[in-house]
């Protein structure tokens, strides 16, 4: 039996969906009715049709890592797939010679389903992005020989160097949201969370110069450009007994020196500083810089610092549109947490934080059940393939997909950001 028919079956088959929202609780109703369940059947359908397509792609790209920006392979591949299944593609797009542009639908409202496809340095597919491109593509090939008659406009875009630089940034710049009515995505993890919170961040590159000498016969004559680095370092360590509970900053020396027997002229670190808004983070980032110009001044060596990519802005999770993910989600046997429910914690940072900001979105967390092994590590990679990976693949794409069909069939664009969001 199919996932949708299984978990019919505890609803009738005309029904409502309650959403409460804070501060006041609103009572709406989405009517779920046979047309309703017939459209997600065939969703479910068309997705199956290209399922083992999809976990080819999610395997090739574990094997053929490529980070930000030089994911030239990885999106033809993306491309050949959407081309396939009908859609009229626009590679490159965007000025960005590795993002591309999906769509199908004539007219109706616009819903962007965004696919991250850049891998980490040396840890490959550590943070699923490989499940991600499978996931958003499958969501639109399942809902691609139906938008017409849903009466709406589906863009697969596909979105690259999220880990670094900020892609969906430069995407926002160059108007790829412009009069999109919801984007969403899925993001494997160690936990099922329907409202995530991430963070605001901003990468910030310093470099100390200070003057070569001799480290052994004439040390006085130098300034020591990595004791400006490891004072920096103590710095922002000494910090951080002042910092709120949901700051983070954290760095590594990326150039300490040529040799022990030469007193080190130039030294590079590169830090990422993070808050809960991006507010906080405006407030924060000029104290770990004041710890930067401290260590300089305290060896004598001249301090540059400077931005690297675009600031991630906070995640601005949509009431509605996850409300009706997480119903979607139980359906295909995959409960999910609220963010509200579980114990506090912090959390990384997402470009599409930015989009949040501009269209109504979400970004659903999807258990690969690899706890403790986390986002970041190989074997959180390794896991990507495994039969769990290709879960949350099926998982995700309908969950989405099935949460579109809810929009167009339910008539919820004019809800859409206007309530108070999630995180907010």
């Amino acid at each position: 039996m199919c996932a949708f028919g299984r978990a019919e079956r505890r609803w009738s088959s005309r029904c409502s969906l309650v959403l409460s929202r804070q501060p006041a609780v609103i009572a709406a109703t989405v009517p779920i009715d046979e047309v309703s369940v017939e459209t997600k059947q065939r969703a479910e359908n068309d997705f199956s049709k290209r399922e083992a397509d999809l976990q080819a792609l999610s395997q090739w790209m574990y094997d053929n890592p490529e980070i930000a920006y030089v994911e030239h392979n990885t999106s033809r591949r993306m491309v050949d797939v959407l081309r396939e299944g009908g859609f009229d593609v626009e590679y490159p797009a965007y000025g960005l010679e590795t993002a591309f542009v999906a769509r199908i639908g004539s007219s109706g409202p616009e819903v962007v389903i965004c696919a991250e496809m850049d891998a980490l340095p040396e840890v490959g597919h550590a943070c699923g992005h490989n499940i991600i491109a499978s996931a958003s593509l499958g969501a639109g090939l399942a809902l691609a020989g139906m938008a017409d008659e849903l009466g709406i406009r589906v863009t697969v875009l596909g979105t690259p160097a999220e880990e670094h630089f900020g892609g969906k940034v430069d995407l926002i710049t160059a108007g790829a949201f412009e009069g999109a009515a919801a984007a969403m995505m899925i993001h494997p993890a160690t936990k099922d969370l329907v409202d995530p919170q991430f963070l605001a961040v901003s990468h910030i590159e310093v470099e100390f110069h200070g003057k070569e000498s001799h480290a052994s016969s004439e040390p006085a004559l130098g300034i020591n450009a990595l004791d400006a680095a490891v004072q920096a370092y103590v710095n922002v360590s000494m910090l951080r007994q002042q910092l709120l509970d949901s700051d983070r900053v954290h760095g590594i020396i990326t150039h300490g020196g040529a040799a022990p027997n030469i007193i080190p002229a130039h030294t590079a670190m590169s830090w990422y500083v993070r808050a809960a808004t991006d507010e906080r983070l405006d407030e924060l980032i000029p104290k770990v810089e004041t710890c930067f110009k401290a260590a300089a001044l305290a060896t004598g060596c001249d301090v540059g610092i400077h931005e690297e990519g675009s600031r991630y802005k906070d995640l601005r999770t949509d009431r509605v549109m996850s409300e009706l993910y997480a119903r979607n989600s139980e359906r295909v046997g995959r409960p999910m947490s609220r963010l509200a429910d579980l114990p506090q914690s912090t959390s990384g940072s997402t470009d599409m934080g930015n989009v949040s900001h501009e269209v109504p979105s979400i970004h659903p967390m999807i258990d690969l059940r690899c706890y403790p092994t986390v986002n970041h590590q190989p074997g959180f990679a390794a896991n990507t393939v495994t039969d769990d990976g290709k879960q949350i693949i099926r998982d995700g794409a309908l969950a989405m997909a099935w949460t579109i069909i809810d929009l167009a069939e339910g008539d919820w664009w004019s809800e859409l950001g206007r309530q108070p969001t999630v995180n907010s």
